[in-house]
């Protein structure tokens, strides 16, 4: 299955899956190495790395010839460029869709306020896109393509775009900037998913700011938790029920006292 779409020029291919996040760095904040570890055991600044139009020319070249699919990266007279970029969904929250087309006018509220309502879901975990970007484009515009292959009519400043890199057996996820270009840093790091990678998460700030969400949201958030909180009640209830059985049958083989 394949999307696209006329004004932003993106498109992306078949879901994928990669393995869970076994451990979580910030290189902003922390260095997690002993005393006895080499400096160059840190994960690599992409941004550092500024290229020539040559040197461009040149990376693009060994780029294509390490890949093993025809996701090529495309060379502009301009000396931009066009490529893939792979993201990984990591999103431990709902998100909301558009309501369902229907040929009934929407329901009125007080003060003849017109009422929508959204359906929210959770996304795979493990699902991912391949979107098609050029050197240009920014990691605001490539999360709000992302919303968008999904039709998620969320606010795109609740989710960030972090990069993932693997060096020495421990793994680095760092928070991109809104001005930042996702294609850049993936041909400075070169095709493989272990010195870069992209997962879309939401953006934590601390404490959740649900001022930020809709009334449909926030109703669809308290209907989603009163379920949970039901179905664990009902397991609770279920369980004690068990135990008070197997007691009773216990019981049962204990002669009374005369």
């Amino acid at each position: 299955m394949s999307w696209s779409s006329s004004s932003s020029g993106y498109c992306s291919t078949d879901s994928d899956s990669e393995q869970e996040l076994q451990q979580f760095y910030t290189a902003h904040t922390s260095t997690f190495r002993n005393k006895h570890t080499p400096a160059e055991d840190d994960p690599v600044d992409w941004r550092k790395q500024e290229l020539s139009v040559s040197e461009i020319q040149q990376k693009v070249k060994e780029y294509n010839a390490q890949i093993n699919s025809n996701l090529y990266m495309v060379l502009n007279r301009d000396g931009s460029y066009t490529g893939f970029i792979k993201v990984l969904f990591k999103l431990s929250r709902p998100v909301s869709l558009p309501p369902p087309r229907s040929p009934s006018p929407p329901a009125s509220g007080p003060e003849g306020a017109v009422l929508t309502r959204r359906t929210s879901f959770y996304l795979p975990r493990d699902a991912a896109k391949h979107l098609h970007v050029s050197s240009h484009t920014q990691v605001r515009e490539v999360i709000t393509a992302l919303l968008n292959k999904f039709t998620v009519v969320d606010n795109p400043a609740k989710f960030a775009l972090f990069e993932r890199s693997e060096r020495h057996g421990q793994v680095y996820l760092k928070k991109l900037g809104d001005e930042e270009c996702p294609l850049q840093l993936r041909l400075c790091a070169g095709p493989s998913e272990k010195s870069l990678s992209f997962v879309l998460k939401e953006n934590e700030t601390g404490e959740v700011n649900w001022e930020a969400f809709s009334l449909p949201e926030l109703k669809n958030f308290m209907r989603i938790l009163q379920k949970e909180e039901e179905d664990h009640v009902r397991q609770i209830i279920r369980r004690y029920s068990l135990a008070r059985e197997k007691m009773r049958e216990a019981l049962k083989h204990f002669s009374t006292p005369g």
